[in-house]
């Protein structure tokens, strides 16, 4: 009996066939949809309430919440931006988060290198050392900071609240890059000393750029923590002209009680928002490949 092409193509056709999903399939498949739903809206609608209230007079936001603006009052981000301050406030934080960010990312990548590729006495006891950092609740830290920085007369100051961000996002860094260097392969450091390297050009020239989907998801999520940071600067930055954006914030809001301009409270809201939301668009590419390189090692 012979076998003709079609009849051979048969099998092939019918393994290609879409394969039909299972009815609980289906089901879990429909809730999970369903709850991510449900989820994204729980989080894209204040958002969008907070953007169209941030438009509206005071009158608007207590007359009807839900109501459309009726006029777009640019003049709203003016005011938050120059009468309450909001301008200085972003300014202080740029200088603290990213002077602290620069920092952090290099002593934390520094750091994490050696503890990944060296042995020496007391490597691990200082790795561990930097793990219990990430347990230690950050408000039992609170009294011995604000002597410390007293004693080096910091307190109050941007230079203080930039040596404590950078403090405080150490820890996590240094265990999140451990990972990654501890990953590279150790024929490219043998090479790059044979060919004449010292330690110092092969950790920038050779192993950082090496890390680099580690190095940006680390600093996109200490961008994050650093920037909604509320604790450390109402405990250890009491000067009102050194306020960052959370005081800011919230001073803004209890200043007048009920007469704040309600407008121009939503129109800070999104200003301090805004940065975040513009370096998670920016660099997600980049968390997911980080995402990604960590589930393939």
């Amino acid at each position: 009996m012979t076998t003709t092409t079609a009849d051979r193509a048969e099998p092939v056709a019918a393994s290609r066939a879409p394969r039909q999903r299972a009815p609980e399939g289906r089901g879990v498949a429909t809730t999970a949809h369903l709850a991510l739903i449900l989820w994204s809206l729980l989080v894209i609608l204040p958002l969008v309430w907070t953007l169209l209230s941030s438009f509206k007079s005071t009158q608007e936001v207590l007359g009807n919440p839900l109501s459309l603006p009726g006029k777009l009052r640019f003049e709203n981000y003016a005011n938050a931006w120059t009468t309450a301050g909001i301008g200085r406030y972003f300014a202080n934080t740029v200088i603290v988060v990213g002077v602290a960010l620069v920092l952090v990312m290099i002593l934390g990548a520094m750091c994490a290198y050696v503890l990944a590729r060296f042995t020496f006495p007391g490597n691990r006891l200082i790795y561990y050392s930097m793990l219990a950092g990430l347990t230690f609740p950050v408000f039992l830290a609170i009294v011995p900071l604000f002597f410390v920085l007293k004693n080096l007369s910091l307190l109050n100051t941007l230079p203080g609240l930039i040596v404590t961000y950078v403090a405080f996002a150490l820890p996590f860094t240094v265990f999140f890059l451990h990972s990654f260097f501890k990953a590279l392969p150790g024929e490219i450091y043998e090479a790059a000393q044979i060919d004449g390297a010292g330690e110092w050009r092969t950790f920038f020239s050779v192993m950082l750029p090496m890390a680099r989907p580690g190095m940006a998801s680390v600093a996109i999520f200490n961008f994050l923590g650093l920037w909604n940071q509320f604790l450390l600067p109402v405990a250890l930055n009491t000067d009102s002209k050194n306020y960052v954006l959370s005081q800011g914030m919230a001073s803004f809001a209890s200043q007048a009680g009920y007469a704040v301009d309600f407008g121009a409270l939503f129109a800070a809201v999104v200003i301090t928002v805004a940065p975040v939301l513009v370096v998670y668009i920016i660099f997600q590419r980049q968390l997911q490949v980080s995402v990604t390189a960590g589930g393939v090692k």
